[in-house]
């Protein structure tokens, strides 16, 4: 496929909204990111060339709906708007926008499996019952999107990226939490978190990275480190003891240590 018309379009797209807002340039950038990831990923996978393209494009466009949602709903806090994830694929495929990529060589047999990998790519869980290749692109995607997280959640200061108001307070985190954190899974979205909660569960997506890339990048870049570092700026001693039970366990799963 052309790239350069792809990014055109997606620029076209994005020129609907607002880039001197922070939260719009965030996003942008955020995409762009995810496809430079996702086609590392995939090069590391020793991918045919047009699926290392096909995973570039779903990097592109996994999050076109974040511009849409904030513009609804002055917020990306899904649970207090409307799933992105959901919305995304919807103005794709639901929309048609899709269909404005035609001009790029756009094979139409991306569609389906770029619509699944988008919609799953902010979920739990992916779907049960996928074929060997839509498991694959699902979870590249979704290796892809958190590894560019970890570098947001870091660099971004918490009040630019976030609309939380009347967050809990608490003196550590609770028990539900620290057993993701013990069981090397993500924490589910459901939970109610304080700030600090919510710190322990961005450490705790690294636990669900699949692609030996992906783990390679998210140590490398030194985001993941650096997001338990600005968690201790404001702990106690409580807290302090839980990150380090963090670095712990991400240490045993991502095989190095990460401080």
């Amino acid at each position: 496929m052309n790239r350069e018309s792809a990014i055109n379009i997606f620029k076209s797209y994005t020129d609907n909204y607002d880039s001197s807002e922070p939260k719009v340039a965030l996003k942008i950038e955020h995409s762009f990111k995810v496809c430079e990831i996702a086609e590392e990923i995939a090069k590391s996978l020793d991918l045919p060339d047009e699926d290392v393209e096909l995973a570039w494009f779903m990097g592109l466009l996994h999050d076109i709906g974040r511009f849409e949602q904030l513009r609804r709903y002055g917020t990306f806090f899904d649970a207090k708007s409307i799933d992105h994830a959901e919305l995304s694929a919807d103005i794709l495929f639901v929309d048609d926008f899709i269909k404005n990529f035609d001009v790029t060589g756009l094979p139409k047999d991306w569609h389906s499996l770029t619509e699944l990998a988008i919609r799953a790519h902010n979920k739990l869980n992916i779907p049960e019952n996928l074929t060997q290749r839509e498991v694959l692109f699902a979870n590249l995607l979704r290796d892809a999107d958190k590894v560019d997280i970890f570098r947001v959640i870091a660099e971004i200061p918490y009040k630019d990226r976030a609309n939380f108001k009347n967050v809990p307070q608490r003196e550590e985190a609770r028990e539900e939490i620290m057993q993701c954190v013990k069981e090397h899974r993500c924490v589910p979205r459901t939970f109610e978190r304080t700030k600090f909660e919510t710190s322990l569960s961005h450490g705790c997506m690294a636990f669900e990275l699949v692609y030996p890339k992906s783990k390679e990048l998210a140590l490398a870049q030194g985001f993941l480190r650096k997001i338990i570092q600005n968690a201790r700026l404001e702990a106690n001693e409580k807290e302090c003891l839980q990150l380090d039970l963090l670095e712990e366990e991400l240490s045993k799963s991502l095989h190095k240590k990460i401080s």
